[in-house]
């Protein structure tokens, strides 16, 4: 028979068996935690069946986004404003990682001297009929830890949401808000707490950085309960960084700051959907230029078009123009060597880059490289290539700086037949007085070429014209500058009257000129505004500068200071420091000129480079070749 003491130590084990039993069914009863009831990222939630049946996979194959582009966000009305760190665009089709129910997922940014940071936009998959409203979003010297200089719940927008394969639907979703100013160097951003009203769990596009272009690229990424991941698709905006050459308010925007690795800007082209276009010499992956259009999806997205390789098939492109098929063409270095001491140097090309005729399945739809022609010797031309016009058959016009029959430089077209392209040299200057190292051509309202080149009497510059009889073309000259009237002629525009205009340098200054023709004559006349920082404030130099409206009103950039830079102007004796920049209009009416700047400023160099364009509401884009956030040039936008 048991003792006392065994039936009391018998008596607490069957009580602690039923304590520990009871614990077990109510622990078996409770819910998950709930950061264990979604995995880490959206690949393995679309695998569990709650999730599974909320997604809607398209019936054909996986697809891409309908215009794929970087996360990159334009700037907004106010101060200066751009990416100071992009680490690429949205792929979307790889995975994602769970920004919220407990996971913190985590990105390096590296950023310049002095940056203000007031912005993210980023990629999130999303269930169908979600909507990000808010994230937790913090800036940390080091993974979601150390010093933190930023840690706020912001509100978020969302916009160009598409299916991807899984059935999740991959948006661009962008915030502002007040942050921190950063000294140079690498800091953490971390998202957390991602707030959609069902509750649902929100996932942060994973790119691995492919197509990041800022210092410090690609970035480092980690998810909390992981370690290290690869690296997500995001951009941060600010201010600051390398100067931006502009002042703050009025009309004038920077839509896009072009990267180190992205390269000054050349000037812009535009299509009918306001989308621009343009190129950039010395940028892209290769260092031998770079192609891309910038189109606004409520804010501006860079789409990086085209990559040059340099050597054969053309690097160093000069600008570009949209063809009536939409593509775009120019004028490249590259091509065959067979020109210069040697034969060392190549002679040029003609480059032509189109959409990809398949449906992109990447997320990054680069266009395809066509060469229509590549110059073959000094006689056939050389120098600089530039394709500046086209007429209503589809033809090419355009100039070679150099080379031709007399070493010079030619006018060429090119003509298309049967998927291929004749080149025909239509005159080659001797470098006398009927001139010489041509810069522009345009088609004239009566068929006729015009166009500006170097040479002429006292080598001051002409304005020549091409006339085509019996299949041949003769050249005549419009005007012949004196020195007096100016010398170095810029580029020509054209109004609906037949009128030519454009800009000379005057005195180390400038002036518009304009050319009318009466019977078989033309009219010379020029303008020289004034200005209370120098007497007369055109452009030193411009030779792109130079837009026109339907209206007949001219647009144009300029700038002066105390040295000489380009186009940008230099210092007139006895005038001291005056710095200034400037965007003006110009119009001519019955009581002469009307001249007025649109945007004007005192103490920076505005650097604006290459061809302008004008929009359906008014709007003038062009480019920069320096400034910006990383100092690198940018594309800018002035409202009427």
């Amino acid at each position: 028979m048991p003792s006392p003491a065994q039936r009391l130590i018998s008596l607490l084990r069957t009580i602690v068996l039923a304590a520990v039993t009871a614990l077990l069914i109510t622990s078996a009863a409770l819910p998950l935690p709930a950061q264990n009831s979604v995995p880490p990222t959206a690949v393995q939630a679309a695998r569990m069946p709650q999730f599974a049946r909320r997604l809607a996979p398209p019936a054909h194959q996986p697809a891409s986004r309908t215009n794929p582009a970087p996360v990159r966000q334009g700037s907004r009305s106010g101060p200066p404003q751009g990416p100071i760190y992009d680490n690429g665009p949205i792929n979307g089709n790889v995975d994602a990682w769970t920004i919220n129910f407990g996971y913190v997922t985590s990105d390096t940014i590296t950023v310049g001297s002095g940056s203000g940071v007031d912005g993210m936009t980023f990629g999130a998959w999303l269930l169908p009929g979600d909507t990000l409203t808010s994230a937790e979003v913090s800036i940390t010297s080091s993974e979601n830890g150390g010093t933190s200089y930023f840690d706020q719940y912001v509100n978020f927008s969302q916009s160009g949401c598409t299916a991807n394969q899984l059935g999740y639907n991959v948006c661009t979703v962008s915030t502002t808000f007040n942050g921190p100013n950063l000294n140079a160097g690498t800091y953490w951003v971390n998202l957390q707490n991602a707030s959609v009203p069902s509750g649902d769990p929100v996932y942060w596009d994973e790119n691995s950085g492919v197509g990041c272009e800022s210092g410090g690229c690609p970035s480092q990424a980690s998810a909390n309960d992981v370690g290290t991941i690869p690296s997500e698709s995001f951009t941060m905006e600010g201010s600051g960084g390398a100067p931006s050459c502009f002042e703050s308010g009025g009309s004038l925007q920077i839509l896009y700051n072009f990267t180190t690795q992205e390269g000054a800007g050349n000037g812009v082209a535009i299509d009918r959907g306001g989308n621009l276009y343009g190129t950039n010499p010395n940028g892209g992956n290769n260092s031998a230029g770079f192609a891309y259009k910038l189109a606004y999806h409520l804010s501006w997205l860079l789409d990086p078009l085209f990559n040059f390789f340099g050597g054969n098939t053309g690097g160093e492109p000069t600008g570009g123009i949209l063809g009536p098929n939409g593509s775009l063409y120019g004028g490249a270095q590259g091509g065959i060597q067979n020109c210069g001491s040697g034969s060392s140097q190549y002679c040029g090309l003609v480059f032509n880059l189109t959409p990809q005729a398949t449906a992109c399945k990447t997320s990054l739809c680069y266009w395809n490289e066509n060469v229509p022609y590549r110059f073959t010797s000094d006689a056939d031309g050389s120098g600089v290539i530039n394709v500046s016009a086209y007429d209503q058959e589809g033809n090419l016009y355009g100039t070679t700086s150099t080379g031709g029959a007399n070493g010079a430089g030619t006018v060429f077209e090119l003509t298309p037949s049967g998927g291929s392209w004749t080149k025909t040299t239509l005159y080659s200057f001797t470098g006398g007085n009927d001139g010489g190292t041509p810069t522009q051509v345009l088609v004239g309202n009566d068929g006729n070429l015009y166009g500006v080149a170097g040479g002429g009497f006292s080598h001051n510059g002409v304005v020549f014209q091409l006339t085509p009889s019996g299949g041949q073309w003769t050249e005549g000259l419009v005007h012949t500058f004196n020195g007096e009237d100016g010398f170095d002629p810029g580029y020509l525009v054209q109004d609906s009257a037949g009128n030519l205009y454009g800009i000379a340098n005057v005195f180390e200054a400038g002036a518009i000129f304009t050319l009318q023709k009466t019977g078989s004559n033309w009219a010379f006349s020029q303008y020289s505004p004034g200005h209370s920082c120098m007497p007369v404030d055109l452009p030193y130099g411009s030779v792109t500068n130079l837009a026109i409206d339907v209206a007949g009103n001219l647009y144009g950039t300029g700038g002066g200071g105390e040295e000489f830079a380009g186009s940008l102007g230099r210092k007139r004796p006895g005038e001291g420091t005056c710095f200034y920049n400037y965007i003006f209009k110009a119009s001519y009416g019955s009581q002469g000129w009307n001249y007025e700047d649109l945007y004007f400023s005192t103490n920076t160099y505005f650097g604006a480079a290459g061809s302008l364009a004008l929009d359906t509401s008014g709007n003038l884009h062009g480019t920069t070749s320096d400034c910006g956030t990383y100092g690198s040039g940018t594309v800018w936008q002035l409202s009427p």
